[in-house]
């Protein structure tokens, strides 16, 4: 494996130009459904005929699990496991996901690069989700000893921010390490062929491998940066569909709704999950659900978007993207749909 330096504006592009997805326009139905303007309000009457891709793996295994996947109104062609911010990206752009879940940082990076699309949802977090990782034998161990080391570094995803402002509070630039541009699917097998000093791992990622590396050196090391949103986001062209906004208008309530049942079932969420779906003990599956947030949804997106904001900003300054207006990545449409299905102790 060969580590590539990062080269600004060009390292997210180029990751979506390598993307082997083997994607293909087969997104929901075939045909286009009736318009709607980007103003007009949303449609509530939901075809049980209308089609959806959606790419939120951890959703569909909860409504499997909980008994909900079959109330859906509508239908889903295909939940496909795309979680990283450029595949996600890339598959808008080849129109085979109609509906996604990711951090806040890929619509900054879908805008930057012109792709249309719009956050439908927004879940909030207090705590940080990614701890670092070192590789075997790396003299890295405490987050003050970034200075010069090489770090994983994913631009369009959370992992990229997460680092930028965790350079930021130890008062390093981007030019006082050595950022090594690759999607945080290839971390793992950086740290362990010793390509990179240090990457953020996020669970279960970091269980599997600290367990299978701690014994020749790897350490984690605690972060304060916090990744404060997860969001559901759409392609512009999706949500110019009036059929498909209404199916992801009544598939709101069930991803949040979702979110509650996996923090108030959690064995049950532990062992379809962590043990069943990702192959974690069911120990580590509780650590990993103990040290979780409750889920949060915000009834005003504000703080969402002055978050995006200050995200952007920070990755404008160390020229990795044109300046954007945060507020223009939000469907305010949406904006109370998430918090309004909750009751009010998830809500904020």
């Amino acid at each position: 494996m060969t580590s590539v330096p990062v080269n600004r504006r060009t390292l997210l592009s180029g990751l979506l130009g390598v993307t082997a997805l083997g994607l293909t326009a087969a997104c929901g139905n075939d045909a286009a459904g009736a318009g709607l303007a980007a103003a007009a309000p949303l449609p509530t009457t939901v075809s049980p005929d209308t089609e959806l891709v959606i790419s939120i793996h951890l959703t569909h295994v909860s409504l499997k699990t909980s008994g909900e996947l079959g109330k859906l109104p509508f239908k889903v062609r295909d939940w496909p496991n795309i979680s990283a911010g450029p595949d996600v990206i890339q598959a808008f752009r080849a129109r085979s996901v109609d509906l996604a879940s990711n951090a806040g940082i890929p619509p900054i990076q879908a805008q930057a690069i012109d792709v249309p699309a719009k956050i439908v949802a927004v879940q909030t977090k207090q705590k940080p989700i990614y701890t670092y990782a070192t590789a075997p034998g790396t003299p890295v161990r405490a987050i003050t000893d970034l200075r010069g080391k090489k770090i994983g570094f994913s631009q369009g995803q959370a992992q990229g921010l997460v680092v930028l402002r965790t350079l930021k509070e130890q008062g390093l630039k981007p030019s006082d390490v050595q950022l090594v541009a690759l999607p945080s699917t290839k971390f793992l097998v950086a740290l362990q062929s010793k390509q990179i000093d240090i990457a953020p791992l996020g669970e279960p990622s970091l269980t599997k491998y600290l367990t299978e590396y701690a014994k020749d050196g790897a350490i984690g090391i605690p972060m304060t940066a916090v990744d404060y949103l997860t969001i559901l986001w759409a392609p512009g062209e999706v949500l110019a569909d009036a059929a498909k906004v209404a199916a992801i208008r009544s598939f709101i309530p069930f991803w949040a709704k979702s979110k509650v049942w996996q923090h108030e079932n959690q064995e049950k969420w532990i062992d379809a999950y962590y043990v069943q779906d990702q192959n974690v003990s069911a120990a580590d599956g509780k650590r990993i659900v103990d040290a979780e947030d409750q889920p949060i949804f915000p009834a005003s997106w504000d703080k969402a978007v002055a978050w995006q904001q200050e995200s952007a900003d920070l990755l404008v300054e160390g020229g990795f993207i044109k300046p954007i207006k945060a507020e223009d990545l939000f469907d305010r449409r949406f904006e109370n749909i998430a918090s309004e299905s909750v009751p009010a102790a998830y809500r904020e």
